[in-house]
């Protein structure tokens, strides 16, 4: 199975702010916000939506195809992500710019606030997937993730020219994306990854109905933070999996990368949606308990014994099989 995961590599910059950001808001003064805060912490973490899910992926046990662009300090991160199994020949290094910078502050109740600088990332629109599966083989499916705007809309139409499966994950870049390049980027999409915000934002930007996504795509699979995960497709009814209980919060940063990564190993094995979907769950409460995007392992016995825990013995004789091969 090879699985193409394009989009952003980045290096997080993630801090904590002991308060809470809507008790500095002054609700008649929204028009002129000037804050500053005074953080506790500062984790520098390997992060980039499309390195997330590659990593993921990686300690699941494939060999993903990293497709980005990074910067002229990305060799210590490259190391890095060759170790834990990703295939990074994809990836375009860029000449004069750095590496993207991901800048968050998460406060006591765990909203963020970030900023990202996109650096090398804007190259990633000059990275031909023909040449990539060209070099790598057929692609069994392509994840077009969060990354420079026409470098996402260039990846999805490739993924129709070339035949591969496309699994769009538009995520923060529904920000940037007007409805036309949204519709463009999910039409045909065999899955579409939003969390419960961007699925109402996703239909404001492309004026459908839930209806009518459905329509256009073959599965939608939206999380819900801790309340777990919903997958739709049109006629038939809706999935809806918990979540694991985490038992501790260290982080949310990259949960949803880990949900995909664990998704779509689990599509790859040949599990049920239901399935797939509970795996990334544990892979997702797993990286939630971490500080850090990166900074997690798949320990098989321990997974087996969660999943067991929260879906089942069924499940867990399903899933962990499979988990022999993780890394």
């Amino acid at each position: 199975m090879r699985i193409a995961v394009t989009g952003s590599i980045a290096t997080d910059h993630l801090t904590s702010f002991p308060g809470r950001f809507t008790e500095q808001l002054i609700a008649d003064r929204l028009d002129t916000i000037s804050l500053s805060f005074l953080v506790d912490e500062l984790e520098v973490r390997r992060g980039g939506v499309a390195a997330n899910i590659a990593f993921g992926l990686g300690n699941l046990g494939y060999t993903p195809l990293l497709v980005g662009a990074a910067g002229t300090d990305f060799a210590e991160y490259d190391t890095w992500l060759r170790r834990h199994g990703v295939d990074t020949a994809s990836v375009k290094v860029s000449e004069t710019r750095h590496t993207a910078r991901f800048m968050c502050t998460t406060d006591a109740d765990h909203n963020q606030i970030a900023t990202f600088y996109a650096g090398a990332m804007a190259e990633a629109r000059e990275i031909s997937l023909a040449k990539v599966a060209q070099r790598a083989g057929r692609l069994d499916w392509v994840v077009v993730a969060p990354d420079d705007p026409a470098a996402m809309l260039r990846h999805a139409s490739e993924c129709r020219e070339v035949g591969a499966p496309l699994a769009a994950d538009p995520s923060q870049q529904l920000a940037r994306l007007n409805g036309d390049e949204t519709r463009r980027l999910v039409d045909g999409a065999q899955l579409l990854f939003t969390n419960e915000y961007e699925a109402a934002l996703l239909q404001e930007r492309t004026s459908w109905t839930e209806r009518q996504v459905l329509d256009r795509v073959g599965t939608w699979i939206t999380t819900h933070g801790g309340n777990g995960v919903t997958i739709r497709a049109r006629d038939a009814a809706a999935v809806v999996v918990p979540a694991v209980p985490a038992k501790e919060t260290a982080d949310p940063t990259g949960v949803g990368d880990g949900f995909r990564a664990g998704y779509l190993a689990g599509l790859g094995w040949g599990l049920s949606q239901k399935r797939a979907a509970q795996l990334g769950c544990t892979v997702a409460t797993t990286v939630l308990e971490s500080v850090g995007t990166q900074e997690y392992q798949v320990q098989p016995e321990l997974f087996a014994a969660r999943i067991a825990d929260t879906y089942g013995s069924d499940a867990a004789a399903s899933i962990s099989p499979h988990l022999r091969g993780s890394r």
